[in-house]
């Protein structure tokens, strides 16, 4: 099976040289194709030609290249046929229309010492999709994780992960956490207690707005005392939060889970409710789904996707750059609204 997925390559390799000047590598074609789900019909096509089989080519080489520097792995580790076409459209867009993508300048995320952790770039491992980089920021009682890279599945720009911080998890014991049932059930009891708060903060803000229409507008020191036992409340959930996070307990992925790196950590400080977005090729059909959002340390977090029986961890980037934070809170938020805009 390794020696016919090889030649599948190679052939792919010598039909892409031949067709390499006939193609239009515009923004648009490139976005259509994309776009529109066409790179399984031409793969497709491009695999089903009958050209003879070689072993040379500078395609072939470029691509183990990559896939040894992307991966650390070989063609002849690869044997699944999804992974197999992902990792090969990842190839073609990322090399041959390089000289296609658009380039914008971001803010690093301003930090505050309410924040979890210190916000700022992560690479993350998304199975067949190799490494991407994430930007995690923190909003109140919500933390964001922003794709800074893009696969055929989700672009960049559009948030990876969103975690819960107001609803943390408690974890079972470690040999109840080995049933993946059982995490299941406790996440998604978690997910209805969610969905019914939204749905009472709702019909509370609209009672609210009805009272306030029919009646006098409340004196400013009763706005004001109002507004400071909200304040103090929510105050005083993140010192709690801050106190269970500098605990320690351990951690364990549940049977069926895959995880690119079996290498993660086995205790964790806290773990959160959280979704994640999930999509078809050319981010068809986004759906945000239920997760785990678990904090190892100050430079680690992991993700359990419950969809995809997928666990995804992330490391922080240790770099440093010049001019990168964002001026103000408003236009860090105003950006993240723009790459979102022009991923959609």
């Amino acid at each position: 099976m390794g020696n016919s997925w090889v030649k599948g390559l190679v052939k792919c390799f010598l039909v892409l040289e031949q067709m390499r000047n006939a193609l239009i590598l515009s923004k648009h074609h490139v976005k259509c194709v994309w776009h529109y789900g066409n790179w399984r019909i031409w793969l497709g096509k491009i695999k089903e030609a009958g050209l003879e089989y070689h072993l040379a080519g500078c395609y072939l080489s470029e691509f183990r290249t990559w896939l040894r520097e992307e991966w650390g792995r070989t063609l002849e580790d690869i044997f699944h046929e999804h992974m197999q076409e992902l990792i090969l459209m990842k190839f073609i867009y990322t090399s041959q229309y390089d000289n296609c993508l658009t380039y914008r300048r971001i803010y690093l995320p301003p930090s505050s010492p309410d924040d979890l952790i210190p916000p700022g770039l992560f690479k993350g491992t998304y199975g067949s999709h190799g490494l991407e980089i994430v930007m995690l920021s923190f909003h109140g009682k919500k933390a964001k994780g922003t794709k800074i890279t893009g696969d055929p599945n989700i672009p960049a720009g559009q948030q990876t992960v969103e975690i819960d911080l107001a609803h943390p998890l408690q974890l079972p014991d470690i040999e109840n956490l080995r049933d993946f049932s059982e995490l299941s059930r406790i996440v998604l009891e978690v997910q209805e207690q969610v969905r019914r708060e939204e749905q009472q903060q709702e019909q509370q803000e609209g009672e609210e707005h009805s009272q306030q229409a029919a009646s006098q507008p409340a004196s400013p020191l009763e706005g004001g005392g109002e507004g400071a036992e909200g304040e103090e409340t929510a105050a005083g959930a993140e010192g709690t939060t801050q106190d269970k996070a500098s605990a320690s307990q351990p951690f364990v992925l549940p049977m069926g889970v895959i995880s690119r790196n079996e290498d993660y950590p086995r205790s964790c400080r806290i773990c959160f409710y959280g979704t994640g977005l999930i999509a078809g090729h050319g981010f068809t059909s986004p759906e945000r789904t239920p997760g785990v959002f678990v904090l190892f340390d100050d430079d680690r977090f992991g993700f359990v996707w419950l969809e995809l029986k997928s666990f995804s961890l992330y490391s922080r980037i240790k770099v440093s750059f010049q001019n990168a934070q964002a001026p103000s809170r408003e236009a860090f938020d105003e950006m993240l609204k723009n790459i979102q805009s022009l991923a959609t």
